[in-house]
């Protein structure tokens, strides 16, 4: 059993706080970066380093051959025109990113010293690009350039997933479509094409997107288009997200999508798709050490374990092979909010179950 983690669970909060402050925008996480190296520094840590991607890496003890690594993601959703910062109100902290993942990230560290008191190694890993269009930029290129003896196993660690242990990957597709066709005059052409209609015709249809036989979704996220009021739109664009949790069904999901652009889209209109974004879809089995361990270790704290199916940076080590699930530190919502929130009282609790996690993979692996 992993170490108590109370003494720690006061670092942990103040570092939430403090990161929760910096803007993280996908691709412009160097700030945090910086932050988090300067922690794993203090620390004591070896080999604290930001790599070429952008991640922060630092080693905990001796992994003893194949690491298991500790991930959790740098970037948030919001810009930086969001006011940022954290408040706290009673048992709860509330601020744009607090569980998702400035909490995850604030953890790391706090389970690695349990992790080392207790004579485990383990690779801390801050990662870029998990949100969004990040692509999962940042754990690929831990992947494609792993530690010396490479990476046993991995845990995508979520803030607010606390209770939660993901065995599946969701894998998603996004594409930016983009319309254009000639305009006019809003009632001298009022006969030619307008690329906001098409566009509004296309959101309706591929929101009917559907697999019979999975579980799937399918989101515009973001839409504009247009030149003035009085204008049939010469150009419009949308984004949407496409969601499976099994590869053979987001197969499905994206030709059903490309047959409802076919059906919407005049042929006087020219339409480009983009694939702007692509998460593969995986899974470990739910018999796997790495599960029983993460299941084990939330009963013994009294918790009943439910397994998920989630988007994470585990969704890029299932494609490649490596053990991997999405756990989390403490409970809470509102993610990818202004007012997302985190209950304060169960971190300690958290980061102690997630040690207890990687102490009993690592003795039967």
């Amino acid at each position: 059993m992993a170490a108590s983690a109370d003494g720690l669970e006061g670092s942990v909060l103040e570092r939430t706080i403090e990161l929760a402050a910096v803007p993280a925008p996908t691709g412009l996480e160097r700030d945090r970066a910086d932050v988090v190296a300067g922690w794993w520094r203090w620390d004591g840590w070896a080999d604290v380093a930001i790599d070429p991607i952008g991640n922060v890496r630092a080693r905990v003890g001796d992994p003893r051959g194949p690491a298991v690594v500790l991930a959790a993601h740098l970037d948030t959703v919001f810009d930086e025109g969001q006011p940022h910062g954290a408040r706290r109100v009673g048992d709860r902290l509330i601020g744009p990113s607090v569980g998702d993942d400035s909490v995850g990230v604030a953890a790391l560290s706090a389970v690695g010293s349990l992790l080392a008191k207790a004579g485990m190694g383990a690779l801390l890993v801050a990662t870029v690009g998990e949100e969004g269009v990040g692509n999962l930029r940042g754990i690929r290129g831990l992947l494609d350039d792993p530690p010396d003896g490479g990476i046993r196993a991995l845990l995508a660690v979520e803030g607010n997933y606390y209770g939660r242990v993901s065995t599946v990957g969701v894998g998603s597709t996004r594409w930016r479509i983009q319309l254009s066709g000639p305009g006019g005059h809003a009632w001298e052409a009022s006969e030619m094409p307008s690329a906001v209609h098409a566009v509004a015709r296309l959101t309706s249809a591929l929101a009917d997107v559907r697999h019979a036989h999975a579980r799937t979704s399918v989101n515009v996220g973001r839409i504009a288009g247009g030149e003035a009021i009085n204008a049939r739109a010469r150009s419009a664009w949308l984004e949407v997200d496409l969601r499976a949790d099994e590869a053979i069904a987001l197969e499905v999901v994206e030709r059903e999508a490309r047959l409802a652009i076919e059906r919407c889209i005049p042929n006087d209109l020219h339409v480009e798709v983009v694939e702007i974004g692509r998460r593969p879809a995986g899974s470990v089995d739910a018999r796997h050490p790495l599960v029983r361990a993460a299941v084990d270790a939330l009963r013994a704290a009294g918790s009943m374990p439910s397994l998920d199916a989630t988007s994470t940076d585990a969704n890029a080590a299932h494609a490649v092979g490596i053990p991997a699930i999405a756990v989390g530190v403490t409970s809470g919502s509102g993610e990818h909010t202004p007012d997302e929130w985190i209950d304060v009282s169960p971190i300690a609790l958290g980061v102690t179950t997630l040690a207890d996690t990687v102490i009993r993979f690592s003795e039967v692996s």
